[in-house]
């Protein structure tokens, strides 16, 4: 019998089930969209830390620190730091329009500030973009469960689609921030027990570990490359205007749930990033010919831990891309149901049409997540174009939205076109690799925050917020 196999799939079927079970409590769109904004500093902290500690910050970081060593604490590490700034400026600001105006997503803010046509822009972007991300959550459930069973990883992925569509669908927001209290439990718990006694299974202790050393920086923190110090510029921004972690905080009780529920996620996050890191280099030194740094971590848990403790990494894994899984399917049905429908196609749909579209919504995105997951093979590259994505696009218009009163929505509309424009035109030029240290993510904000500054000299007179 497969112990790790076992316990994965007797924790998919509780995760499913105790989502099905808090989805008979959804009344209506509201309950599905922002928690009938009830949502207090404890489930804001469970929720947003969970829904940060994925595919990217488990599988991802840790593939980076079995390639680069010390360095890819800066992957989770700059989460942490756009989560402080989340928690301390912009989420509070943005619950309070939330709260006054009546908004249930990131798109109807974007109408309320700047019009229709920003809404529909960052719609579409926003869309697209999520669906990268879903796809490098799924695929890192692949490689789990191919460790695990000697599955193909696209097995995996479609075991994984199908836990996330089925309890989200439930309940949305209401029912995923009760469940990641579950998930957040059991990822503290499995890294805690595996992190030391994978540093006791490492061949010749500590001198081991750090004699394995495939490059020259591998040990240097302050890198200036990816990862290190550039990675700032590609995770800080959309850590701080992500629509998924905004909407999370639309469903905050009050500003103090923001504050302390965002800020202690924020902390969680600057010590977490140390742990994914070491255990890439721990897998380094043990399996130092792996065909993929992506299958490091769940190798690690599987054949370098007891049987049981490495079942509980598992799960502990496992929890991270599902938690992490949810909150970007959050985006993709609200995008849709909410931002395209309601919005353009029916805006006489009443809550419970909108509802049954927001749960259909669901099962299409989980579905079409799934199969980029498998064509893309990676979960670093779908993060990179996801973070990338959503940074250039909508980080001007959301801060220059809440504190330049200025800004106008031809500004806004431009600042989205031009930063998408230039990272992507980067990306596909140079391979994703960019000009030095300019990398895509850096060229694209930069061009939006020039086209914002020019079009404030350019048109004075704009619509306040």
């Amino acid at each position: 019998m497969n112990l790790h196999l076992i316990v994965l799939l007797a924790y998919s079927l509780l995760l499913m089930a105790l989502g099905l079970w808090i989805g008979r409590r959804v009344r209506g769109a509201s309950d599905f969209f922002v928690a009938g904004r009830e949502l207090g500093p404890g489930l804001m902290f469970s929720t947003m830390l969970a829904a940060n500690i994925g595919a990217g910050s488990t599988v991802g970081a840790t593939a980076l620190g079995y390639t680069n060593g010390l360095s890819a604490w800066w992957w989770v590490g700059s989460a942490g730091i756009g989560s402080i700034v989340l928690a301390f400026w912009i989420g509070p600001a943005m619950r309070r329009q939330a709260e006054a105006h009546s908004l249930r997503t990131v798109g109807d803010y974007l109408e309320y500030r700047y019009g229709s046509s920003v809404r529909a822009l960052a719609a579409s972007v926003l869309w697209i973009g999520s669906l990268f991300i879903l796809a490098g959550q799924l695929w890192a459930m692949g490689s789990i469960v191919n460790a695990v069973a000697g599955i193909a990883p696209w097995g995996g992925c479609v075991i994984g689609g199908a836990v996330i569509t089925v309890y989200f669908a439930a309940g949305g927001l209401l029912t995923s921030a009760r469940v990641n209290v579950v998930q957040l439990a059991v990822k503290m718990i499995g890294f805690a027990l595996a992190l030391p006694l994978a540093l006791q299974a490492v061949t010749g202790g500590t001198r081991g570990l750090l004699s394995a050393q495939p490059t020259s920086d591998y040990l240097e923190f302050w890198r200036t490359g990816s990862p290190g110090l550039s990675t700032l510029a590609i995770i800080v921004p959309p850590f701080i205007v992500s629509p998924g972690l905004l909407q999370k905080i639309f469903g905050a009780r009050d500003d103090r749930s923001v504050r302390t529920g965002v800020g202690l996620n924020a902390a969680g996050l600057l010590a977490f990033a140390i742990v994914p890191a070491l255990l890439g280099m721990i897998a380094r030194a043990e399996f130092p010919s792996l065909a993929s740094a992506d299958s490091a971590l769940p190798m690690l848990l599987v054949h370098a831990l007891p049987p049981l403790v490495g079942a509980i990494g598992l799960a502990a894994v496992f929890s991270a891309e599902i938690s992490a899984s949810d909150a970007i399917l959050f985006m993709l049905t609200t995008s849709l149901s909410q931002d395209f429908y309601r919005r353009f196609v029916n805006p006489s749909a009443d809550d419970r049409r909108v509802l049954r579209v927001a749960r259909w919504t669901a099962v299409a995105s989980g579905t079409l997540g799934t199969l980029l997951a498998i064509a893309l093979g990676s979960v670093v590259n779908a993060l990179t174009i996801f973070y990338t994505v959503i940074g250039v696009s909508l980080f001007v218009p959301i801060v220059a939205g809440l504190y330049v009163r200025r800004t106008s929505s031809a500004g806004a509309l431009m600042s989205m076109v031009a930063g998408v424009c230039v990272a992507l035109g980067l990306h596909v030029g140079t391979g994703g690799r960019g000009w030095g240290l300019l990398t895509p993510a850096m060229a694209g904000l930069a061009a939006a925050v020039v086209v914002w500054v020019i079009s404030l000299a350019a048109a004075p007179d704009t619509k306040s917020s």
